[in-house]
């Protein structure tokens, strides 16, 4: 039995955020171990729920897992926990094209979780109750739990659509003055990651545990989580641990973020000691590296200082084994961004751009490669405001109205974030690659 609650909202912007890594760092706080989750394919939310609650945070996307591990990954995920909160993404029912899966709602029903909708209550009274009646009958396969109005302005408006919420029958499970304590400053992707300001970080992580603890009814939350039926399947494991056989480096530091707990779970799974590494500070791969992943994140930030530690640089040029690259990992690997060096592993050039390329990919890969097999089919997503050129000639992955990805040699670098979760096969593949002599 694994309690659990999904932390909605009608639209982005009303809190949920705020109300959710406050609800899991009140929880913890008050003694429960809280299992953190986000819907979706962001990474920087989870980031603030590992401060929240001292556990990796974890995402839940039909899209780039598919529904059936949706339960297996939540029960993975919440082992040891008493209690788990799943942050919903923009609106309740906001999910890929117009059929709503991956949505919030998609995910609350496969996990038969709770929602509580978290409504900015700011410049409305009595016309809360009209919108949530709206949310909440929408779909009546919701377990619908209540309600926590965000962003009140006084006692006198939290009264009143306290009484008109009570007049539909809906729960208020709490209500949030404004504060500015808990605010995170934003730039072009989204929420700036709690690993590029951590002290600020943990500063308004506190700030919103006490906001929290002090507006919410933290013991009725805990008692809806608690009402959730049992889940049906067993956890998702990244398979039966093999001796270690070989080192992979990771990319870590405030320039690369960008990754899901699952990933370094099946290469450690697969034979591969995993190692950090930050390409801000370390001037050398770690010792014994035989392969090098680079995942997402801000580079585009950092590229002087990245382009400043040209012995790392020259090492990862000159590198033999195989590099997995996705997004700000393809950049890193370019020969230059924005005019900045980089490590010249690629024949390209990136830059950044004023036009946001975001959405699913429904990807078929067009070539083998180090990691994939002509025909293959992968579920990614794109998010970046970044172009390369030139275009690769020969890209590794088409999807209907475009194409990317750049493979060779032993190189695989692309702008499409995959979950290794939903393509296990990526991590045997990746740490084979790495056992493999260089040069066979």
């Amino acid at each position: 039995m694994v309690a659990r609650l999904v932390i909605a909202a009608p639209a982005s912007g009303a809190g949920k955020t705020t109300v959710a890594m406050g609800l899991m760092a009140a929880l913890t706080r008050r003694g429960t171990v809280v299992s953190p989750h986000k819907v979706g394919p962001d990474y920087i939310d989870p980031g603030y729920h590992a401060l929240a609650t001292g556990r990796p945070g974890r995402n839940l996307d039909p899209w780039l897992v598919g529904e059936e591990l949706i339960v297996p990954l939540l029960l993975h995920g919440a082992r040891g926990a008493g209690l788990a909160v799943v942050e919903g993404v923009m609106g309740l029912y906001d999910g890929a094209a117009a059929s709503g899966f991956a949505s919030t709602a998609h995910v609350a029903r496969l996990l038969e979780a709770p929602v509580v909708l978290v409504v900015d209550a700011a410049r409305q009274s009595r016309s809360v109750a009209a919108l949530v009646h709206g949310f909440a009958s929408y779909d009546t396969r919701l377990r619908f739990g209540g309600v926590i109005l965000n962003r009140v302005g006084s006692a006198r408006h939290e009264r009143i659509c306290r009484e008109a919420l009570a007049e539909s029958g809906v729960a208020v499970l709490g209500a949030i003055r404004r504060s500015d304590a808990v605010a995170v400053p934003s730039r072009h992707l989204g929420l700036v990651p709690a690993a590029e300001r951590r002290a600020q970080a943990v500063r308004a992580v506190d700030a919103a545990a006490a906001l929290v603890a002090s507006s919410c009814d933290l013991e009725a939350l805990t008692r809806l989580a608690r009402a959730a039926p049992a889940l049906r399947g067993a956890p998702w494991s990244p398979g039966p641990d093999v001796p270690v056989a070989t080192r992979v480096a990771v990319a870590g530091g405030e320039a690369f973020t960008f990754g899901y707990t699952e990933q370094t779970e099946l290469l450690r799974a697969a034979g591969a000691e995993v190692a950090v590494f930050d390409p801000l500070r370390d001037e050398s791969l770690p010792e014994g590296t035989r392969g090098v992943v680079v995942g997402g994140g801000f580079p585009e930030v950092h590229a002087a200082e990245l382009s400043a530690n040209e012995p790392l640089r020259k090492e990862i040029s000159a590198f033999g084994g195989p590099i997995s690259a996705e997004c700000a990992g393809l950049l890193y690997l370019a020969r230059r961004l924005d005019d900045v060096p980089m490590c010249g592993v690629l024949d390209l050039d990136a830059r950044m751009t004023g036009s946001l390329t975001l959405g699913y990919r429904d990807a078929v890969a067009v070539r083998d490669s180090a990691l994939t097999r002509e025909g293959e089919r992968y579920r990614g997503h794109e998010f970046h405001r970044t172009a390369v050129r030139p275009a690769p000639g020969r890209p590794l992955f088409r999807w209907r109205g475009g194409a990317d990805g750049v493979a060779s040699g032993r190189v695989v670098a692309s702008y499409l974030h995959l979950h290794w979760a939903g393509s296990p096969h990526l991590a045997a593949r990746f740490v084979a690659e790495c056992r493999r002599p260089p040069g066979n």
